[in-house]
């Protein structure tokens, strides 16, 4: 007589197990350099990103109610549309930027920029930081 409520209970624990583990998966924001867009595990298109680079300088340009830039890193650009208007504060060119979004079309769609990093993240990813700015000195350098 147990094993009917025994199965009942594996099958709603299994169900569970599986509606978190798809919750889990879709919110999560994969966090990619430009590069490893479409390279890298995770950071394919079709799902929601998180990349780094750097914004080139001379490509910042609103378009109606958005702003579109390039970013690079590595020596790949990539064009972002930031659909939330102007991104103010100190973003800027020639700064590394974090922008979410989704791939859509070879453009980068995004809904939110970080620029200033916090000191946690600094002392966690100081490689990817210095990468962008020796990334932008040289750009700057060239131009």
């Amino acid at each position: 007589k147990r094993w009917p409520a025994i199965l009942v209970l594996a099958l709603v624990i299994g169900g569970g197990v599986v509606i978190v583990t798809q919750f889990l998966s879709n919110a999560i924001d994969y966090y990619c350099n430009v590069d490893e867009v479409g390279t890298k595990d995770g950071c394919e298109a079709g799902r929601r990103l998180r990349i780094q680079g750097n914004v080139v300088e001379g490509s910042v340009a609103p378009d109606g109610d958005a702003t579109l830039f390039d970013i690079e890193f590595n020596g790949v650009t990539m064009p972002v549309r930031y659909d939330a208007g102007d991104p103010g504060g100190i973003f800027q060119e020639c700064v590394p930027v974090v922008v979410h979004g989704r791939l859509e079309d070879g453009t980068f769609v995004g809904d939110d920029i970080e620029v200033k990093h916090s000191n946690e993240y600094e002392a966690a990813n100081q490689d990817r930081l210095d990468q962008a700015s020796n990334a932008c000195q040289e750009q700057e350098q060239q131009g």
